[in-house]
């Protein structure tokens, strides 16, 4: 993969994005401005956690049933 081909594809998803969202009703601005807001939200999440898939994942342990 070159340098910038993910950004091709980036932006080839985000177009397919945008489109769908607009044939489910949505308007084009309105769409833009929720991407830009999530985007936001994203970079705030992973400046707290930049890698949650390292994150210990709780275990839930099953009650005993040996009463």
């Amino acid at each position: 993969m070159s340098k910038n081909n993910w950004k091709v594809g980036l932006r080839a998803k985000l177009e397919r994005l945008v489109d769908d969202c607009v044939v489910a009703g949505a308007r084009q601005q309105d769409v833009f401005d929720v991407i830009i807001k999530e985007i936001g939200n994203l970079r705030a999440a992973l400046e707290r956690d930049p890698d949650p898939a390292e994150d210990d994942v709780a275990v839930i342990e099953e009650p005993a049933n040996d009463w």
